[in-house]
This record gives C-alpha cells, structure tokens and sequence, in this order.
C-alpha cells in the first residue's frame, strides 16, 4: 500500500500561509509536540496554556483555528468551545476538541459545545495535519465565498416534491394571467 504524504495539498489552490492556529492545552509536551506536527503547514502558530488564556487569545487575534484540549484548569475545553461560539465575533472560528475523554456523553458535550471535530489523545501526525489542512481549507473557502456577497446557490430540486399521491406529475403554479381560467382542451 502506497505511504500517505501528510504535506500533499488536495487543493493547491488554497495558500494556508496567511492562517492562524492556536493550540490550547496545559501539559507543555502536548503543545510543543502539536506545535512541531503543525509546522509544515506554515502556519502562524500560537499557544495557551489554559482556557483563560485561550480566551484572552481568541478575543486578541482571531485565529483561524483553534486545537482545544478538554481538561484544563481555571476553564474546561467545553466551556470555552461554549464561549467561542456564542457570540457572533468568534462563532466562525474553528474549533478540534483534543482529548483523552471517549466516553459518548463527552462527545454529545463537545458536540453542544459547537466543536467542529474531535482528535483523540495521543494524537496521530496524519490525522492531525489531515484534520487541521482540510478544516483550514473549508474554512478559507468560505470565508472568500461570503466575501464575494454571493448568496449560497439554491439546491437542485426533488423531483418528489412535484409528485402527488398518484405519483403523476403536478402542473407547474398558474401565472398571473390565466388565474381562474381552465386550461382549454385540444379541438379535433
């Protein structure tokens, strides 16, 4: 089986240069180990050390994403996951929920929360810089599409929605002119 290369871009359209990442967490080793993995996306790369700089962080620069340990002292992962995305400042930045925690009821939180996704403890390399590049990437695409002012385009329509419970075709709505007025039928 051919070896993945973690520093491939799916889209290489997308410059990941001008983003930002803060990591969150209060054990030193998970921050400089997250830090070293990120590296190679090249990034702007920022840390904190518990939920209250996290805020202090978020509210300061704005980062683009943010890799959010769960177990912190002075302030959980949840409750600044909870923080971030109720106001409409900081709703949009992205949010990976890193932690030890597998049980449902910890992901039914994160997921209350408003986490964006989850990476479990200890992390992969791969999944790391998969998860952050195409997050960042969905991310940047967005934000050049609001940019635009385009409205999002209509989804294409069911074809169900037009059938009745004779499953024949409905006529189209009547225009403005024939209101009232039966269609005629054919002459011979």
């Amino acid at each position: 089986m051919p070896e993945l290369d973690p520093s491939h871009e799916a889209s290489p359209n997308i410059d990941l240069k001008g983003a930002s990442i803060l990591i969150v967490d209060d054990n030193l080793q998970n921050l400089e180990l997250m830090q070293a993995y990120l590296e190679e996306l090249e990034c702007s790369i920022s840390t904190a050390a518990d939920g209250v700089e996290a805020i202090e962080a978020i509210e300061s620069s704005h980062p683009d994403l943010v890799l959010l340990d769960v177990m912190m002292p002075r302030m959980s992962g949840f409750e600044v996951c909870q923080k971030v995305k109720s106001q409409p400042s900081t709703r949009d930045i992205i949010i990976i929920m890193v932690t030890a925690l597998n049980e449902v009821g910890d992901f039914e939180r994160a997921l209350e929360c408003g986490t964006n996704d989850f990476l479990a403890k200890p992390v992969n390399k791969l999944e790391l810089l998969t998860r952050v590049r195409s997050l960042l990437e969905l991310g940047l695409l967005k934000r050049r599409y609001d940019q635009l002012g385009l409205e999002p385009p209509a989804p294409a329509p069911d074809a169900r929605q037009f059938m009745d419970e004779g499953d024949s075709m409905l006529p189209p709505p009547e225009e403005d002119g024939l209101l009232g007025q039966p269609p005629e039928a054919p002459r011979f």
